[in-house]
């Protein structure tokens, strides 16, 4: 757009009233605590606290820190800054940007969509423990009940066999010759087992012998129903599940079915009340024995001859991108909603700065209670610190029913899970949504059907990770739906942003935003914008594709076949871009060059709407005549509403 017609329109707004057809945040608050609470996510509970484990404790903070500046900030303000200046979702605003990027925009929707199928099933889960808390005896602490399997183990009945000298299985004491058996194995003394064919083969007794917690025989049997199932075999269906799936869809559904004005106010609990719950397992988890040689373990060992790895810098980097969410379109959907001069380049220090400290905090939460597990069952601490679904459903359910009125426990927390998934989960549906409307104006005013809709289809592709074997779908989605896709898209958002719009093009929008670009801060965007974060993207798709092993579960990698569904998962993201380009080029009635180039309507809502207003005869015209008008027998003609 030439600056006189952006001039033009301008002063056009003075002259008539502009429909807002979209809505926006009540107040600020609204907006940061809605990306709060989609940043802080799963990952920050599950994930961020193994890898410190992995990569030499707090010595892990420091690449994540340093990433967080050089890639995670500058990309989350980017697209904060891009969806608030144009009012639009990602794949209307991308087209017009430049045509040739028409498929980027559906890319990142095709990512959240993907996501969003499984997601909802973390949560189904979740419910599915918060509703079994309500018994008097967790289910999970024993191994007395219909579904546990014979290799279901627990402390407790262990140490009682320990005591005489015996080893627990099956709910029985056994002697050694019995207990070795159960291996293949014969005594060798009290405490050992040997192997008649190999007699210099000596094993201790008590690791001879497969077993499994009380938590993941409830995690495994009771709740999945998984044992024995493969992809040739997924079982039925676990009905219960399928109704805490759908109890997780009604309850996204019917919040989102409001729009933002509705949500948004949501957000304020979903946002602080996992803060709250926090603080209390905090606090509980600093009084029990062993807390702090869990926070030792997490904090106070610092391995830093561990930064000189590669790998740490990329387990960093890869955190980083898929903790705060950037390259899913959700930011840029969410800062389109926002108002047009508010401070977006503050709200993403704070939305950023916030969910990386909440990362620490949790890390601290989760070895202080790791810290009593261990203890509890004698082992060392590395021997209970797992990534994952493992972490949530397995490792953190057993701490608590060791804790005195467990059930209490167990409620905070998984109600915490459902509050911090479904923070998430709003964002991403919402972003699913925004993007149907935005490309097809004539449901604009039938959101509320758009969102049942989109709801219905998403739950029932969710329904094959209800199967007994539905685990293995869902590891499949996970394994491949938001991976090496996510870090393609953000490559080719950012080249497409910096280097084909033009880094001062985007500065010059900043600053009509009212947010100043000078000296040290005019820098550090333009070093981070033009040089780091694109390198650092390259480095870590490279990293991830080198270090990229088979999808799998536990010790079951699944066959070929489902492996190149994976990657048809993976791709059809990232194929929406050269799909894109390949339909704006055959739609084409302009040059090459009108491809690259930036459309006149890439311009704040206002303007957009006036331009609209302007090149359509077809609507309502106000003749207003006053006195100068009289006098000079003129009339003025001012573009009202169309129709």
């Amino acid at each position: 757009m030439t600056e006189e017609r952006v001039k033009g329109a301008s002063s056009a707004v003075e002259f008539g009233d502009v429909k807002k057809d979209r809505d926006t945040w009540d107040n600020q608050f609204q907006f940061i605590f809605y990306c709060l609470g989609y940043a802080v996510g799963f990952g920050n509970i599950w994930r961020f606290p193994y890898l410190c484990y992995k990569n030499g404790g707090a010595a892990f903070v420091i690449p994540y820190l340093i990433l967080l500046l050089m890639v995670g900030l500058p990309i989350f303000f980017m697209e904060l800054a891009l969806g608030q200046y144009i009012s639009l979702s990602p794949v209307v605003l991308f087209p017009k940007l430049a045509p040739i990027f028409s498929g980027l925009g559906w890319g990142m929707v095709a990512v959240s969509f993907f996501t969003t199928i499984y997601f909802n099933v973390i949560i189904a889960w979740t419910f599915f423990y918060t509703f079994s808390s309500f018994t008097s005896e967790i289910p999970w602490s024993t191994c007395d009940n219909d579904f546990n399997s014979v290799e279901c183990f627990t402390s407790e009945f262990a140490k009682v066999c320990r005591n005489q000298s015996l080893f627990y299985y099956n709910t029985n004491c056994l002697n050694a010759q019995e207990y070795c058996s159960l291996a293949s194995l014969s005594a060798y003394n009290t405490t050992h087992c040997f192997d008649p064919l190999e007699p210099d083969f000596i094993k201790a007794a008590a690791g001879s012998v497969y077993r499994i917690s009380a938590s993941e025989d409830f995690f495994r049997n009771r709740m999945l129903g998984v044992t024995g199932k493969s992809w040739e075999n997924m079982g039925g269906l676990r009905w219960e599940l399928v109704g805490c799936l759908a109890l997780a869809w009604v309850i996204v559904g019917a919040c989102l079915i409001k729009g933002i004005k509705t949500t948004g106010k949501i957000a304020y609990f979903t946002a602080l009340f996992p803060y709250i719950v926090l603080v209390i397992l905090f606090i509980r988890g600093i009084t029990l024995d062993g807390a702090y040689q869990g926070i030792e373990f997490y904090l106070l060992k610092p391995n830093v001859t561990r930064l000189m790895e590669v790998e740490v810098w990329g387990d960093a980097a890869g955190q980083i991108i898929f903790s705060l969410g950037i390259c899913f379109g959700c930011l840029i959907t969410l800062s389109s909603y926002n108002k047009f001069n508010n401070n977006c380049m503050r709200d993403a220090v704070i939305i950023s700065f916030s969910n990386c400290t909440t990362s620490v905090f949790i890390g601290l939460t989760t070895f202080s209670v790791l810290g009593f597990l261990a203890k509890e069952l004698g082992v060392e601490i590395e021997d209970v610190v797992t990534s994952g679904s493992g972490l949530a459903f397995v490792v953190y359910p057993a701490a608590l029913s060791l804790m005195p009125l467990p059930q209490i426990w167990s409620v905070l927390f998984f109600f915490m899970l459902i509050t911090i998934g479904l923070g998430s989960q709003f964002t991403m549906v919402e972003t699913v949504t925004t993007a149907l409307v935005d490309q097809f104006e004539g449901l604009r005013h039938k959101k509320g059907l758009v969102v049942v809709g989109t709801c219905l289809v998403i739950f029932l592709m969710g329904v094959s990770m209800c199967l007994e074997g539905g685990i293995l779908m869902f590891e499949l989605f996970f394994f491949f739906a938001a991976g090496l896709s996510m870090i393609v898209l953000g490559f080719v958002q950012l080249c497409a942003i910096q280097y084909f719009y033009g880094f001062k093009n985007l500065v010059k929008n900043i600053e009509e935003m009212g947010m100043k670009m000078t000296g040290p801060i005019y820098c550090y965007w333009t070093t981070t914008w033009l040089l780091v974060a694109p390198a650092a993207l390259l480095l870590i798709g490279f990293f991830s594709v080198y270090t990229l092993v088979p999808a799998y579960w536990r010790d079951y990698v699944f066959p070929f076949s489902i492996q190149v569904l994976g990657w048809f998962i993976c791709f059809t993201s990232v194929a929406c871009v050269p799909l894109g380009a390949f339909y704006a080029i055959f739609t084409n009635k302009k040059s090459c060059k009108s491809l690259f180039e930036t459309s006149p309507d890439f311009c704040p809502a206002s303007h957009r709407q006036v331009l609209k207003a302007m090149e359509e005869p077809s609507g309502t015209f106000r003749y207003i005549h006053d006195n100068e008008g009289y006098l000079h027998t003129e009339t003025k003609v001012i573009p009202g509403e169309t129709n």
